[in-house]
């Protein structure tokens, strides 16, 4: 019998730059800043690479960013992705009713 897993730990921005700024300024290992907090220590170098990347530690939302928040290339990647995909439906449409016309 499979066992569920369990559901993703959320936590606040604060705690977040809380557990990096300790473990900037102290002098322990990640590993032992991470088991005193609870967390995973790969947890901390994921939230600092964000925080690098970002400029901010990122909040607790899950899922492809919504419309107004992509940039306009990856918006434009999309929609050209789909017109190809649509145009190789239409290709095989028509390959489809030549031969059925004769």
């Amino acid at each position: 019998m499979p066992t569920k897993r369990k559901p993703y730990n959320t936590y606040p921005e604060a705690f977040k730059l809380e557990a990096l700024s300790l473990m900037d300024a102290s002098d322990r290992p990640a590993s032992a800043i991470a088991r005193q907090l609870g967390i995973r220590r790969n947890q901390l170098y994921k939230w600092k690479e964000q925080m690098t990347k970002k400029g901010k530690v990122p909040t607790a939302q899950r899922g492809r960013p919504k419309k107004e928040d992509q940039s306009e290339t990856a918006t434009l990647r999309q929609e050209v992705k789909r017109l190809r995909e649509e145009n190789e439906i239409l290709k095989k449409a028509a390959v489809y009713f030549a031969r059925e016309s004769k």
